[in-house]
């Protein structure tokens, strides 16, 4: 699977399936097997792997198996292909490969196979619906339905006809029997989009039906409730439950495992890949492709409205295009302002690190994000790049971690540098 005609027998796991020279713990991941043999205890982890045909992600799983002394003796590790999410263009399902991307699928692949209920979160556009449909796709109710409920804009009476349904002759009207959306989704998943435009006065209706797991057509009799959940909001709930503007008892029903969806400039690694699948799913039969300066464009603007502008965005330039090949005057103008990444102005005096942070950045938004191209130019190898320039692998460290380039981080060390590098990474102790 991951030989392809490479010969890697005798070689380590991080070499194979990552092509690196260290473990992956010391590379900005997670490595099952380190953590199982720290704790003695089962462990489960995300990988993107390296196969013949690119890349895949993995859901890797270690389980230690305790011998006769008591001890660990061996382990057995599981390897699940993610078939829900790809890291190519694809004409369905969530696409990407970035850190915050990985993060989140993680945790996708964690609550779908339970009843659990799944909170959301995250700006307009980021592609909730799509998200609840891959836990949908992944949990044991794959073959129910999936309704959606639109709250935004739901008055009282529309609220309870749309979500409970009705009977005939229950107001003036209602002619025969309407099936409301929670019966629709008997045996499935009920998504309720934007949960947190609900009128306060209606909460309570959504209230009693997540508590007793029931509810009652308008002008009927009470029947048996039976959904997966699944909300889904781009507002601050604990804030509006702090203002009282959201009950405090529905948050902690809806919240019991939240999701935080990146927005777009959350994952700029993304955004090629992203390009080149909404353009195969907008244009299928025609192959469009993005030229250098159009890539270069789209991957240093900031997307205030996410993957759904970035989809607007290559729509209009489809349509400004005769040829097949967009270019940077196809795209929209605000698209033409500067990049914010680069070196400061003249004016603004910022710390050594802080302005090596920047041209790295400016550097990767020239090459779309591409490590391997930026390594190329350098005529340094994309390992040394990876390892010399923190900034490389930004995505992949903990949230709040301070990312410190080579030369800060060794002059704070206490080093000077060696007159012979060509780089100047490498540093001598003062010592």
């Amino acid at each position: 699977m991951y030989a392809g005609e490479r010969n890697v027998l005798g070689q380590f796991c991080y070499a194979v399936s990552h092509g690196y020279g260290r473990p992956c713990d010391e590379c900005g991941e997670s490595c099952p097997l380190a953590a199982s043999r720290a704790t003695g205890e089962p462990n489960r982890v995300l990988h993107l792997h390296h196969i013949p045909r690119g890349e895949e992600h993995v859901d890797v799983e270690l389980t230690p198996i305790i011998g006769a002394s008591g001890r660990v003796e061996y382990f057995v590790e599981r390897m699940l292909t993610v078939r829900e999410a790809s890291s190519f263009p694809a004409e369905s399902g969530l696409v990407g490969k970035s850190a915050a991307f990985n993060r989140m699928l993680e945790l996708v692949r964690r609550v779908a196979p339970s009843g659990t209920a799944a909170l959301l979160l995250g700006e307009s556009g980021t592609g909730k619906e799509f998200v609840a449909q891959a836990i949908h796709q992944q949990s044991g109710r794959e073959h129910g339905p999936f309704a959606v409920v639109e709250c935004s804009g739901l008055t009282e009476t529309l609220f309870e006809s749309e979500l409970f349904g009705y009977e005939k002759g229950a107001f003036t009207g209602a002619s025969q029997r309407k099936i409301g959306l929670v019966e629709s989704a008997a045996g499935g998943t009920l998504f309720l989009d934007e949960v947190g435009d609900i009128p306060l006065g209606l909460q309570v209706k959504l209230l009693r039906l997540l508590e007793t797991g029931t509810f009652r057509r308008v002008g009927g009799d009470t029947l048996r409730a039976d959904f997966r959940l699944i909300a889904a909001t781009h507002r601050d709930l604990k804030a509006m439950v702090v203002r009282g503007s959201f009950r405090r008892d529905l948050y902690y029903r809806l919240s019991v495992f939240p999701i935080h969806l990146p927005a777009l400039r959350e994952r700029r690694g993304d955004i090629g890949l992203l390009a080149e699948t909404l353009l195969a799913r907008l244009a299928r039969g025609r192959a469009y492709t993005l030229s250098a300066g159009a890539r270069t464009r789209l991957q240093v603007y900031d997307y205030p409205c996410n993957i759904r502008e970035l989809r607007n965005i290559l729509e209009r330039a489809m349509l400004m295009a005769d040829g097949d090949t967009l270019l940077p005057e196809h795209l929209p103008p605000e698209l033409a302002r500067e990049a914010k990444v680069g070196m400061p102005d003249e004016e603004a005096i910022v710390p050594l690190e802080t302005a090596e942070l920047r041209y790295l950045q400016w550097a990767l938004a020239r090459h779309g994000g591409d490590r391997k191209s930026l390594a190329e130019q350098r005529e340094i190898s994309e390992r040394t790049l990876f390892a010399s320039w923190p900034v490389t692998r930004q995505a992949a460290r903990p949230a709040g971690a301070e990312l410190i380039p080579p030369v800060a981080r060794a002059r704070r060390a206490g080093c000077r540098p060696c007159c012979s590098t060509r780089f100047r990474s490498a540093y001598r102790c003062a010592a």
